[in-house]
């Protein structure tokens, strides 16, 4: 269905009012008199007739310096901390960040008040949020319109953003909801109140920051303690964090899971049966209801950890009031989610191709697991086995013992049938090199103790090395089948993108 970008009718006096600031006006400036349905951008190149340009002061960029482009592409208003000398009206705020989770907060209540059904779906977890999202995206779109955040519009700017294109007739919005800190979540459901709250797992991501799994598992508790009243708890049976979040839930909790650690299993929940994976990875498994019911799925989408992820959404959709079939149905047919996440391509370098799984959008064990899991599973039926290639970058916020787990995650791609690791470091950062040594150390400790056949295992400085490295090996190995892992600042996924421009 067409995708809303206007937020609901406000005049700029309500804006004003909404955020706490003060509207200005420059003389020979027309504003729009009445009600508009403005779409709110903080990125000038992206304002147009009758946006509304929020001027966030960042690290590297200041919007301030950008509020005459948007009025030159045609912005109506520019929301400020300071009075900026061009030919649109201004509204001035103390906090441009603040002020922007103020409108969504504002939008959202209009729409609530508006007429016809307006149900909002928050999603966390340490790993499978942008996945799930886009996923629920997909079924909840087929009940009515829905809006949900580009790529991973997570945190205290991307989900506002993503709740000002709710408009007056959206049916649903899926906010995806990120943190590094305690709070961080309960801030955001400050902002959008979930009537459904999903929460995923409690992994070991952003274990530096946090200190403890409880910690986060505290953290990401707050968008169940953020419901509305009477809202649902969406919980994951197979994490015991996650499990232990029912004793919070304010009102009704449906499970999902294939696995099942709560006390009281008896619980009816949504599941998966007899899960199988074919020659290119995608999954196949019966969907089992709460109430025993059963329907074929083929996830579009590769890796059996989305199982868990289609079985989240799943459960959304099912509450929401689509029939198990249909779940099935718009399951199997999800072929593309957001970008760098176990997309597949083939890459053409001069005479040489090779396959390429891209799940580099970021990383931390329990992802880099499930990639590598991914890649051991490409055409593991096949009499000729692929030549597996791990290019893995290192995992950040991790702690104390993150040295440890890279040399598990090095020697975990080892035991899994990786036939090649590169380990891609940094020239510059000394911290970030280490830790992609730590992986390679791990894999040559496993080497050595298990009796494999001698494997290539390399540490590299940059991404260019592992490029060379790879094609050299693809040059020897025709059937060569590449997975690209690492947090954002390994520059794997603009290793990607480079070799996305060579794609077949």
């Amino acid at each position: 269905m067409t995708q809303e970008t206007g937020m609901m009718p406000v005049t700029l006096e309500q804006i004003a009012d909404a955020v706490d600031g003060k509207l200005v006006v420059p003389s020979q400036v027309q504003v729009p008199q009445g009600p508009f349905e403005p779409a709110v951008v903080s990125d000038s190149r992206q304002a147009g007739a009758g946006s509304v340009f929020v001027a966030i002061p960042g690290e590297h960029v200041d919007g301030h310096d950008f509020v005459g482009k948007a009025a030159q592409n045609g912005a109506v208003a520019a929301i400020v901390e300071h009075v900026v000398d061009a030919p649109v009206a201004q509204i001035l705020v103390h906090d441009c960040v603040e002020a922007l989770g103020r409108l969504a907060a504002y939008n959202l209540a209009a729409r609530r008040k508006a007429e016809g059904d307006f149900t909002i779906v928050g999603i966390t977890g340490s790993v499978g949020k942008t996945t799930t999202k886009d996923l629920l995206h997909a079924l909840l779109e087929d009940m009515g319109p829905t809006i949900a955040p580009v790529g991973s519009f997570n945190n205290e700017i991307g989900l506002p953003l993503t709740a000002l294109k709710v408009g007056r007739s959206t049916r649903f919005l899926v906010a995806e909801m990120g943190a590094n800190h305690v709070g961080e979540i309960a801030h955001l459901t400050t902002i959008a109140p979930p009537d459904i709250a999903v929460v995923l797992k409690v992994g070991v991501a952003h274990l530096g920051e946090f200190g403890s799994p409880e910690r986060i598992a505290q953290a990401k508790s707050e968008i169940v303690r953020g419901l509305v009243p009477g809202g649902t708890a969406v919980l994951n049976a197979g994490d015991v964090h996650v499990a232990a979040m029912q004793a919070i839930a304010p009102a009704d909790v449906l499970w999902f899971g294939i696995e099942d650690v709560r006390e009281d299993a008896s619980t009816p929940k949504i599941t998966a049966r007899d899960v199988t994976l074919d020659d290119l990875g995608h999954p196949s498994f019966a969907l089992v209801d709460a109430d025993g019911r059963t329907a074929p799925v083929t996830l579009g989408i590769t890796g059996r950890h989305n199982v868990v992820n289609a079985l989240a959404a799943a459960t959304v959709a099912r509450r929401c009031g689509m029939t198990l079939e249909r779940v099935a149905e718009v399951l199997g047919s999800v072929r593309r989610i957001s970008a760098h996440r176990m997309a597949v391509s083939t890459v053409r370098r001069g005479e040489v191709s090779f396959t390429l799984i891209d799940d580099s959008f970021n990383a931390n064990p329990d992802s880099m697991k499930a990639g590598l899991d991914g890649l051991a599973a490409w055409h593991a039926k096949e009499a000729v086995q692929p030549y597996r290639i791990g290019v893995l970058g290192a995992m950040l916020e991790l702690g104390d013992s993150e040295r440890e787990q890279h040399r598990g995650i090095g020697e975990y791609a080892l035991s899994h049938g990786v036939d090649e690791l590169i380990a891609v470091g940094s020239a510059t950062d000394k911290h970030f090199d280490a830790l992609a040594e730590a992986m390679s150390q791990g894999a040559r400790e496993y080497l050595e103790t298990s009796g494999r056949a001698d494997v290539p295992i390399h540490w590299v400085h940059d991404t260019a090395e592992a490029d060379r490295l790879v094609v050299a090996a693809a040059a020897h190995h025709p059937d060569t089948v590449v997975l690209l892992k690492g947090s954002h600042v390994s520059g794997l996924s603009a290793l990607a993108e480079r070799w996305s421009d060579k794609a077949l």
